[in-house]
């Protein structure tokens, strides 16, 4: 292993810390000395020189590592990004963004407590979105268990730590990776094994939404799941049901692809969505219409809350618009943007720089930074705002009056109207 304080990479990453080892490689901490920025660096383990099938292992690394680099042109907001590959010496190397947050696993272990059935839901609609992305490339990430589920501290699900060249499982190595084995499918420890289905990623993924779910690890009794109710009896049906299905030990008898297994889950915990009312907002959603999606939400809201003549909303009318169509609003925005935009992804960066309903210039000041209502210390207009998914995180949708975003000091009862809304408990 490197040790802290090394230079790799003809001097562009700095190694900090080894942040662990699996069964294949090891993974380094280390900064980008030109940008200053972190960054992880996996490599093959180094004993597993010796193996016989070291070289297959090798190229399958490059070959995958390279894919997983094109993949990153994509910018999906839950994969983590592939940037660069090179070679230290005789150790082939890959370089891929630092995640900041928690493991799935680390959160459960810290609370003892499983993850409510919304979140849980949420956290993997998104990575099942990115595993269905992966797959159309030819690929399997075959390691998308609780540690490699990265949990950001603005709501966002990441997956990590690809298992590259997973099909070659060295007997010196079984042992290591045996650790991981209760979420994974028996066929995957099958020496020799070149099975990139998807059904590999299906049941893994199913069997950390079991753990996410109860706070414990997959059980079985002879052969037979136990049902992860019987360990939190909250769970609905159809969450227990799409568990078993996943993890069928048969391959052939589980999903067949990531979207049938998602569309078990496709009605779990969703609002209850008038379409003669939202289906403009879906549609342009859909599309990916921002900014039109956006004014369609200043309609609607100035609809629901039967403020259409005055054109505008303060604390009172958020405090008593009905719960049903904020959670359809907000449900239609964080699924058409991946989990990018919607005012529940908003009230989660608010909250955690210390936000209330009471106003707090500085903390107001930061929400504006960190989602880009800001630049240069100064409030944006409306027309300076980012109707693209390369907006920063929960940059929409937005509220506005005669041109201007409601708040700064631009227009103060925005401060209430925001203060009110990102405080709501059934976002």
């Amino acid at each position: 292993m490197w040790i802290g304080g090394k230079t790799v990479g003809g001097g562009r990453y700095i190694i900090e810390d080894v942040l662990g080892g699996g069964g294949f490689g090891v993974t380094y901490k280390a900064k980008h000395t030109g940008f200053g920025t972190y960054v992880v660096i996996k490599t093959p383990r180094d004993d597993l020189q010796y193996e016989a099938d070291y070289d297959k292992f090798v190229q399958r690394f490059l070959k995958e590592g390279q894919l997983l680099a094109k993949l990153a042109q994509k910018r999906h907001p839950h994969i983590v990004r592939v940037t660069d590959l090179f070679r230290e010496g005789d150790i082939d190397c890959l370089v891929m963004e630092y995640i900041e947050g928690e493991s799935l696993w680390k959160r459960l272990k810290q609370t003892k407590q499983p993850l409510s059935e919304a979140e849980a839901l949420k956290y993997f609609r998104q990575i099942g979105d990115a595993l269905s992305v992966v797959h159309q490339e030819g690929l399997a990430h075959r390691d998308a268990h609780p540690d490699n589920i990265m949990l950001t501290g603005d709501g966002l699900a990441v997956l990590i730590d690809f298992g590259i060249a997973g099909e070659f499982v060295p007997a010196t190595t079984f042992s290591r990776r045996f650790g991981n084995a209760v979420f994974a499918p028996l066929e995957q420890f099958e020496l020799g094994n070149d099975n990139r289905k998807p059904t590999i990623d299906i049941y893994t993924l199913a069997a950390s939404l079991y753990y996410a779910v109860t706070a414990q690890c997959p059980q079985w009794q002879n052969d037979e799941l136990i049902p992860p109710q019987q360990f939190n009896p909250k769970i609905c049906d159809k969450v227990n049901q799409a568990i078993l299905e996943g993890m069928k030990l048969e391959a052939i008898n589980r999903p067949q692809s990531m979207q049938e297994w998602l569309q078990l889950l496709a009605e779990t915990g969703e609002p209850k969505i008038d379409w003669r009312r939202y289906g403009k907002l879906r549609d342009l959603l859909a599309a990916g219409k921002w900014k039109e999606a956006d004014e369609e939400t200043g309609r609607l809201m100035l609809m629901v809350a039967g403020r259409e003549k005055e054109g505008w909303l303060d604390v009172e009318h958020i405090d008593n618009f009905p719960c049903e169509d904020l959670r359809a609003i907000d449900h239609l925005w964080v699924k058409y943007s991946n989990g990018r935009f919607g005012f529940s992804v908003q009230k989660r960066i608010y909250q955690s720089l210390g936000g209330t309903r009471k106003y707090d210039e500085k903390i107001w000041e930061a929400f504006g930074d960190r989602v880009g209502w800001r630049k240069n210390g100064k409030w944006l207009y409306y027309h300076e705002l980012i109707f693209n998914t390369n907006a920063p995180l929960a940059h929409l949708p937005v509220w506005r009056r005669r041109g201007y975003l409601g708040f700064g000091s631009l227009l103060g009862v925005g401060l209430g109207f925001w203060g009110s809304l990102l405080s709501r408990r059934d976002l």
